[in-house]
């Protein structure tokens, strides 16, 4: 017997448009063809598509058939109400009726006319010293307010890119560390649990560590004592110590010995940062406890200390420059905690410093470590002058644009090292701006003693955005890591003088410069996947890779405006 064959029909599809609703945009209005093929009478089907309707054929409500019904009604992805849109379009941001100024969440107008948009010191006013006549007080004004000069020093602004690795990661870039003594190799993290070790000067003198990590690396701090080793603390409850010469790991603590038992068991860690009077190693995880790590020894002292709200992730962890003993951490429970190390345990922290959205981060200034900086999710930048006057409300908000979305690193705003000021900080931003009709993601430096936006740089060819930023602690250098890509900005004047143009090179890993220059400047800052390890515990275990790269090298044009 012949085999038989069924035709199979396709069905009509009728568009009905609602004339309620708005105009469609450019893609609705195309027309949507009906493919037509082989059929019966019998066999065919109606498939009615209409815009937020949801009506059925008679000859459907005959046969019985429930029909297949599209909503092409436009919804707001901010306030899920139908009606009306929100969101980038291009450089311009676009509110939602429904919800106040993204930018600095007041009502009243809009991002685009938002005053603090225009200008950064809008509404920030110095507040001053006060004077408590307390010990602490006294000890500030006679050991520590002679380290600060009188007269604020002219900012250095490294402001165009000199070299770049294009792809140099397989994932995005979650963190960036200098070498503590070599001025030209930095380091740099990755969602996927790589740590790239690479000398810009010399260019193509790059490693990528891969069997370090399975997860994010989150934070990496190196060894006070041995400047060759680097600590790093993932996701995936680990903490490293790797030599950088020879790529040999040693796991310091595993949060996670008997692997993946479900997302509540599952501890990651994110701040983390070294004391070196006491030789232990701070960590922090997602559920609200700090570890102290013996380097000595390479094990856990002591047992854990719940310093955040339980259940709470901490974000960041930073001693105190001067007197290390005192701890500031931040985290998901909206606050940012001083705690003394030599009394420490849960709910005695000297001070709570309240916000209204998640910290980002949190840090005591570089040189007297009196000041405080945070970032939070609510688009501001505090500053506190001094922690010995009055902490219950900061000297200065600042409104900046870094509330971001899903799938990208978090912004923190970080000191520059070598203001003796202590007043200039770097962070990326998030809206982005039109730049000669290129819609750019700048880097800002602002002066936290008064708001006012020192800079914003830039480069046409970097239209990703810049979520991570450090600046060197001896140079006028920048890096960035936009993406998976990673950036070295200098002055334009010292980059001239040191390097000719011709000399400026840009490197790609794993792809050829055509590739780039048509890809590159749409490349998505978005991993479409989320922030933890692999679901169910997939390819937790260490693999090591061996990649073959391609290496190009071309002049980097620059072109931008700054």
């Amino acid at each position: 017997m012949a085999p038989q064959t069924r035709r199979m029909a396709f069905p009509k599809v009728l568009v009905e448009r609602d004339t309620d609703s708005e105009e469609s945009s450019s893609d609705d209005e195309e027309e949507v063809e009906e493919e037509e093929g082989p059929q019966s009478e019998s066999e065919e089907e109606k498939v009615v598509v209409t815009k937020g309707g949801n009506g059925a054929t008679v000859e459907e409500k005959k046969k019985g058939k429930a029909p297949i019904t599209i909503s092409l009604k436009k919804v707001c992805k901010v306030c899920k109400k139908p009606g009306h849109e929100a969101g980038f379009k291009g450089a311009t941001y676009i509110d939602c009726p429904m919800k106040p100024c993204f930018l600095c969440k007041m009502p009243g107008h809009t991002t685009m006319t938002c005053p603090h948009r225009v200008t950064t010191e809008y509404g920030v006013v110095p507040a001053p010293h006060k004077n408590t006549h307390n010990r602490l007080d006294f000890v500030f004004q006679r050991q520590l307010r002679p380290r600060i000069p009188p007269i604020k020093a002219a900012y250095v602004i490294p402001d165009q890119v000199c070299c770049a690795a294009i792809r140099y990661h397989s994932r995005r870039v979650t963190s960036l560390e200098f070498h503590p003594t070599k001025n030209n190799i930095l380091l740099s993290g990755d969602k996927k649990g790589q740590v790239g070790v690479w000398d810009f000067v010399k260019v193509h003198e790059k490693m990528v560590y891969g069997n370090i990590h399975t997860c994010i690396v989150n934070n990496m701090r190196f060894n006070p004592i041995n400047d060759d080793t680097v600590f790093a603390a993932s996701s995936d409850g680990t903490v490293s110590c790797t030599d950088l010469e020879t790529g040999i790991s040693s796991s310091l603590m595993n949060l996670n010995p008997d692997g993946w038992q479900g997302p509540n068991n599952w501890r990651m860690l994110y701040g983390m940062d070294t004391n070196s009077e006491r030789g232990v190693v701070l960590a922090a995880d997602n559920f609200g406890f700090l570890y102290m790590l013996d380097t000595r020894s390479n094990r856990k002292a002591g047992e854990a200390i719940l310093i955040h709200k339980k259940g709470s992730k901490v974000v960041g962890l930073h001693c105190n420059p001067v007197q290390p003993e005192i701890l500031l951490s931040c985290g998901n429970d909206h606050f940012a905690r001083i705690w003394d190390m030599r009394r420490l345990e849960a709910g005695s922290s000297l001070c709570d410093l309240s916000h209204r959205r998640v910290v980002n981060s949190a840090y005591f200034s570089p040189v007297t470590g009196n000041k405080i900086l945070t970032t939070a999710q609510d688009n501001r930048l505090r500053i506190w002058d001094s922690i010995f006057g009055d902490l219950g409300s900061p000297s200065r908000e600042i409104v900046h644009s870094h509330d971001f979305n899903r799938h990208l690193t978090p912004f923190r705003a970080e000191w520059d090292p070598k203001d003796p000021s202590e007043s200039l900080v770097v962070v990326g931003r998030y809206i982005s701006e039109n730049y000669h009709g290129a819609a750019l993601h700048p880097i800002d430096f602002i002066d936290v003693s008064t708001g006012q936006l020192v800079a914003e740089v830039i480069d046409p060819h970097i239209t990703t955005i810049t979520p991570v930023n450090k600046l060197h602690p001896r140079d006028d250098i920048l890096a960035s890591g936009s993406s998976r890509s990673l950036f070295i900005w200098m002055p334009k004047e010292k980059s001239e003088s040191v390097e000719p143009k011709d000399e400026r090179k840009i490197i790609f890993c794993g792809t050829d410069e055509k590739k780039f220059k048509r890809k590159f400047g749409g490349e998505s800052d978005d991993d479409s996947d989320d922030d933890g390890c692999g679901s169910k515990g997939k390819n937790l275990k260490s693999k090591s890779t061996k990649s073959k790269v391609k290496k190009k090298s071309a002049e980097f044009p620059h072109k931008g405006k700054y």
